[in-house]
């Protein structure tokens, strides 16, 4: 891998300690797709050295820019990168199964999680999500958005996914904040080309375009029935996984057409597994295995839940594998830079937006909160404590409060 550093790239990886890094986060990485982000940048870029800033501001850009779950695209990117395709596999299975798991596993406890110590610990852990991603853009608002002109871009990105509530607005922010950076950021020097580190050229790349286009008309074309099965419940998940801009909660709503709609769920059901989705670590996507355990296939659940989980995580993967090996072509046009600096102040735009809605309009609901959020942030970003601690103090916190309140 090239560097803008002039560093040498570090050694290749092995699989088994890709799975070992990307398990831990799995574990731990509570807060939803901008919370992952976050965890991704201190584990492998400041810790681990795995990726400059440079190139982890690229991957980030090319990931928030295709459809799909952006923190699990980038997680798939860094195992492949790391450790090749076994990489790249070992990373989607660490960082997904355990939150599949407790997806697949919160029917049997949903009752006791309403009310009470149960719903406080919840709200604690969106209050972990609040201090993480706080932290998480102080340190990426200084390598995205340095001067003036990418300061503006990002404010009408924050404007403009803040007014318009819609799935388009994430790429038109994006694309917007391409267009407005060849006039406002001509400034920026040209980097040295991002050279991506996977296994296969552009031809690759065009035949994963090619199954992933396959796959999409199949699905668009596949029928629904009320009677579910198993094709059509992959055709469904497929099409959500291919067609969502604007990550997990996005994605929750074309799920809901999928399996609420054609009356494969009913709504009371289908919002328990939304409320989890939003207390459990890793990619929110992973909701897909309780609703794909739900739907009455006549297997097993366990087999519904791997069914939904493949198709929906799938598009994404084969979108982002196009790409990749396209990136360094792209980057050594002279438009290139300016145009990659104003998706990246964009892209810092749309992140600052979803810190506001819904990560503080949901996890800080008065001053107590505030207070909880406040010690928390100063246990990780003055303290340097592990990420485990501030979960242990939100959770506690927020459970006390309630016992005294």
């Amino acid at each position: 891998m090239s560097s803008t550093s002039g560093q040498n790239p570090p050694a290749p990886g092995s699989a088994s300690e890709v799975f070992r890094v990307f398990l831990r986060l799995g574990l731990t990485s509570f807060g939803g797709p901008i919370a992952h982000l976050a965890y991704f940048r201190e584990e492998f870029v400041r810790r681990r050295g795995w990726l400059d800033d440079a190139h982890f501001a690229q991957l980030l850009s090319v990931c928030q820019f295709l459809p799909g779950p952006a923190s699990s695209q980038m997680g798939f990117a860094i195992g492949l990168f790391r450790g090749g395709w076994l990489g790249a596999m070992a990373a989607f299975v660490a960082f997904t199964l355990p939150s599949a798991l407790l997806m697949f596993g919160f029917a049997a406890i949903a009752p006791y999680l309403g009310q009470g110590l149960g719903a406080a610990a919840v709200h604690g852990l969106k209050l972990v999500a609040v201090v993480v991603v706080a932290h998480g853009l102080l340190g990426m608002v200084r390598q995205l958005v340095p001067d003036a002109p990418r300061v503006l871009i990002a404010a009408g990105s924050v404007a403009l996914m803040l007014l318009i509530d819609d799935a388009w607005a994430q790429p038109g922010a994006i694309a917007l904040g391409g267009m407005l950076g060849l006039s406002l950021c001509r400034h920026v020097a040209v980097p040295e080309a991002a050279i991506f580190p996977v296994r296969h050229g552009r031809r690759g790349g065009a035949a994963f375009l090619a199954i992933f286009l396959l796959g999409l008309i199949g699905a668009l074309v596949w029928p629904s029935t009320e009677v579910p099965a198993p094709g059509a419940l992959a055709a469904a998940f497929y099409k959500a996984g291919a067609l969502v801009f604007g990550g997990g909660h996005v994605v929750l709503s074309l799920l809901q057409q999928a399996v609420v709609t054609t009356g494969w769920i009913d709504p009371e059901r289908f919002l328990a597994g939304y409320g989890a989705a939003q207390a459990m670590p890793g990619p929110m996507f992973s909701v897909a295995a309780f609703l794909g355990a739900e739907v009455p296939l006549g297997l097993p659940a366990a087999a519904g839940a791997a069914i939904a989980l493949l198709a929906v995580f799938l598009p994404g993967f084969l979108l982002l594998l196009a790409v990749l090996p396209m990136w360094e072509h792209l980057t050594r046009r002279p438009w290139a830079a300016s145009t990659m600096a104003g998706i990246n102040a964009a892209v810092m735009g749309l992140l600052i937006a979803a810190f506001y809605d819904p990560v503080w309009t949901e996890g800080v609901r008065g001053t107590v909160d505030f207070a909880i959020a406040v010690v928390g942030f100063a246990l990780l970003a003055f303290l340097r404590v592990s990420a485990l601690w501030v979960v242990l103090w939100c959770v506690t916190a927020s459970m006390l409060m309630s016992l005294i309140g």
